[in-house]
């Protein structure tokens, strides 16, 4: 009988199951959350802008026409006419030391930010991605399943839910997954629009802003981009968050129906999209005697063309054409260590059970 000492009973336990010699390589286990924003193209040339209008218009959540019909009126005068014009818009805002786009900049550095927060829980992962362009949202999760990733949250950076936002990223993140043999679990951020904390992390900044100006503004616009009515009357609740996360941005700055007012911008082609449109309003305040004016977007968790070149400059000069005098676009709460701990605090909380 063999010895009792020796046999695999008695012997002690290493914590790692056997496997077989070319098993393959199984990295420690981790959580990844990856930070999803809308898109970005690589240059303002017309072959990088036509790639990523391409990909951009070509979204069904985003152009809701039978691709029999839209294709050939984009890939015809529209991907002819529209990347040079695109390019001229995103050329004013470019960021030229980093040659990228403003929203890739402040995207990279939330992510950078939020990895820092979570420097002392080692098993979480921060990256982000984008729908459209580069990094791909697959490019994303192919990295943090390579890391040992077997657990996921999805967090599109909008506060308030549209199918033509939230929706068509976590579409993208989800044709990701259907590729992978193992899939992690995954859970997604729900929007935030009327998160208490939210709002005041964004009254903070209107005012800290508004306090730093030469003037006092008579009127706050908070613009939100616009989609088609049809869209709203199909139930995306966008519209509604929008109005509310207004409605609760007033009641804690204090101001009037008349001092802040909500409006939508960025309306394309013939359909009717949501109103007020942020153009027409714009200049009828300067019209009725409105001099000093003040434009915020709360829809929008980083600036970007948008934001920097649609209100901060076209709607300045719509403004001034119009006769206003004094105007000013209060930036997005981009990678402010506020906007961070805020973020830090939604992926907490959204890790429960995991963490």
């Amino acid at each position: 009988m063999p010895d009792a000492a020796n046999t695999t009973a008695d012997r002690p336990s290493t914590g790692v199951d056997p496997k077989p010699a070319d098993h393959p390589n199984v990295p420690p286990r981790k959580i990844g959350v990856l930070l999803l924003n809308l898109g970005t193209p690589d240059g303002t040339d017309y072959w990088s802008m036509r790639r990523y209008l391409g990909e951009f218009l070509s979204d069904r959540r985003i152009i809701e026409l039978s691709p029999l019909l839209w294709q050939p009126i984009l890939q015809g005068i529209i991907l002819t006419v529209r990347p040079s014009k695109s390019g001229q818009n995103y050329a004013k805002v470019w960021n030229r030391e980093l040659n990228e786009s403003p929203l890739r900049s402040f995207t990279r550095l939330q992510a950078e930010k939020l990895t820092e927060a979570f420097a002392d829980e080692k098993e979480i992962v921060v990256e982000w991605g984008m729908r459209y362009g580069q990094p791909s949202t697959a490019s994303c999760i192919e990295s943090l399943i390579a890391r040992g990733c077997d657990r996921l949250l999805l967090f599109p950076l909008y506060p308030q839910y549209s199918a033509a936002t939230t929706g068509t990223a976590c579409d993208e993140a989800f044709r990701a997954l259907m590729k992978q043999r193992w899939m992690p679990a995954l859970r997604t951020v729900p929007a935030y629009y009327d998160d208490p904390a939210y709002i005041q992390l964004l009254a903070a900044s209107v005012r800290a802003q508004i306090e730093a100006l030469d003037f006092e503004p008579e009127v706050l616009l908070v613009s939100f981009h616009g989609l088609p009515k049809e869209n709203l009357l199909k139930g995306d609740p966008y519209h509604c968050q929008c109005q509310k996360t207004g409605r609760l941005l007033r009641e804690a700055l204090g101001r009037s129906e008349e001092q802040l007012q909500v409006v939508f911008q960025s309306r394309f082609g013939p359909k009717e999209w949501l109103q007020p449109y942020a153009d027409e309003k714009v200049a009828q305040l300067a019209e009725a005697g409105v001099k000093r004016l003040a434009v915020v977007s709360p829809g929008f968790a980083s600036d970007c063309v948008e934001t920097l070149e649609e209100l901060a400059i076209g709607l300045r000069e719509t403004f001034e054409e119009a006769g206003g005098e004094h105007f000013s676009y209060l930036s997005c709460l981009n990678a402010s260590d506020a906007h961070i701990a805020y973020l830090k605090k939604l992926v907490e909380r959204e890790l429960c059970g995991w963490i």
